[in-house]
């Protein structure tokens, strides 16, 4: 196929698209890249998520996680912690990343991890985060 998949961005039920946007911007650094009526789109760095309110639709909920590779997660932890609880982490996962989860005003679960640098025993000189490709 030669068309290319450019990015994912998921829209999300919000029940208060200010409060979202708010909280998005104060507590994770995101900006508001565009509004109108109803509808929102955050963005920071490559990391765009998508708002919405559609009565129809219910109050939000979500099975899903918003997973964010980040590239520092004992900083960006550092930095909102206070802020935040946390559904888990930071800690070393078996898959070999570093994570962490807290969830939004609307209850979505977002994880941020970054690979482990560690040896894979299974195979000499692999990572954890370096899957064997064989």
């Amino acid at each position: 196929m030669a068309v290319r998949f450019k990015a994912l961005s998921p829209m999300l039920q919000s029940s208060d698209l200010r409060r979202t946007i708010d909280w998005y911007e104060q507590v994770l650094g995101f900006r508001c890249a565009g509004s109108v009526e109803g509808w929102c789109r955050l963005a920071r760095d490559g990391v765009a998520l998508m708002f919405m309110t559609n009565a129809h639709l219910g109050p939000p909920q979500s099975t899903a996680t918003q997973y964010i590779d980040v590239d520092d997660v004992p900083a960006l932890w550092a930095a909102i912690k206070d802020r935040v609880s946390a559904e888990w982490g930071p800690e070393e996962m078996p898959y070999g990343m570093l994570e962490f989860a807290i969830r939004d005003p609307d209850g979505y679960l977002l994880s941020f991890g970054q690979p482990v640098a560690r040896t894979d025993s299974r195979k000499p000189g692999r990572t954890a985060a370096q899957p064997d490709r064989a």
